[in-house]
């Protein structure tokens, strides 16, 4: 009797068990297995895990909704990183804050460690500011993620409430919440980020213009020339 050799022998399919499950709103995982499925997800696939909850994020929404509020936080911060040597901002960068959270926020702004800022260089722990786009009050951003940002030490984040033009400044400190009036208005002038200032009402009203100009203003202001003293000598301290 000939016996088939072993080359010969198809592999058999994979079963159910050894495949791995893709990621799905209201799973609850680990941020390990978190990991590892959304790894196996496609490339253009986005989800968050937030508080040991998984949030799948939707095919990109419509321009008036999302992606034109997210360019314009991109453009004030980036005019702001560009100026302040030491800093560093990202867009839709994955975050590791603890075992349960790995959010990937619009954007957000940091200071580099070797300045002194309190992530590491992959990208772990808290930036010091965070900006999100939200549809209303009823979204997470406003809820569990802001209770993970808060545990985990971010110290100021702002979120911009496009359906009912609201944009609402959140500043941590010491795990205490202070808010700014629901209606936000006049400049906001960061506390973390000297020199950082944004004019909410321009913000609102859609005047990136303004919100520009008054961006230049703040990087023109003593205050961020003393910023980026500060983080040069401290720069140079861990050299």
């Amino acid at each position: 009797m000939s016996m088939a050799s072993a080359h010969s022998i198809s592999p058999s399919p994979l079963t159910p068990l050894d495949r791995i499950p893709p990621l799905q709103t209201g799973d609850h995982l680990s941020r390990d297995e978190f990991e590892r499925r959304y790894h196996a997800m496609p490339k253009k696939f986005k989800a968050e895990l937030i508080e040991g909850i998984v949030y799948v994020m939707g095919p990109p929404v419509s321009d008036p909704g999302h992606s034109h509020p997210h360019f314009r936080f991109i453009t004030w911060l980036g005019t702001y990183e560009a100026n302040t040597p030491g800093t560093a901002g990202r867009d839709n960068g994955t975050i590791r804050l603890d075992l349960d959270n790995e959010p990937q926020p619009d954007t957000f702004l940091r200071i580099l460690p070797a300045c002194g800022g309190q992530t590491r260089d992959t990208i772990e722990g808290a930036p010091e500011l965070v900006a999100e786009i939200a549809a209303s009050s009823v979204s997470y951003d406003l809820h569990e993620k802001l209770k993970a940002y808060r545990r985990n030490g971010v110290k100021e984040y702002i979120v911009w409430r496009v359906l009912d033009k609201i944009a609402r400044l959140v500043q941590i400190a010491r795990r205490r919440v202070r808010a700014a009036a629901t209606r936000w208005a006049g400049i906001y002038k960061s506390s973390v980020f000297p020199g950082l200032w944004l004019d909410a009402t321009a913000l609102l009203a859609r005047q990136p213009a303004q919100v520009l100009a008054v961006a230049q203003q703040g990087i023109a202001a003593p205050e961020h020339a003393e910023f980026v003293e500060k983080l040069q000598v401290a720069g140079r301290g861990k050299a």
